[in-house]
């Protein structure tokens, strides 16, 4: 969760993009990414701009609340320490 507000506050995404394999997957509900450089320029080009907070980890999926308002979840798939498959949901409000 660092890595990624450390991203929306300054626009510096790398230190949350190493944590994928190369050829991770990024999945959100209407879109997904494929590779490490689809998802990085989707950051560059459309990052979020809202903060998260972590709301609790049960195995590999991580609940979490926008400081803006809303929550959801993230389903991760982990390889050899990597992101190999990033699943976002977002829970309705």
């Amino acid at each position: 969760m660092r890595a990624f507000n450390h991203g929306v506050r300054s626009g510096d995404w790398e230190p949350m993009l190493v944590q994928f394999e190369n050829d991770a997957e990024l999945r959100f509900p209407r879109v997904a990414f494929r590779g490490i450089d689809e998802i990085r320029r989707a950051y560059l080009e459309q990052g979020p701009d809202d903060e998260i907070v972590l709301l609790g980890v049960q195995e590999d999926v991580a609940a979490f609340a926008w400081s803006k308002g809303g929550t959801g979840r993230m389903l991760f798939e982990i390889d050899r320490g990597a992101i190999a498959k990033l699943t976002v949901v977002f829970d309705e409000r």
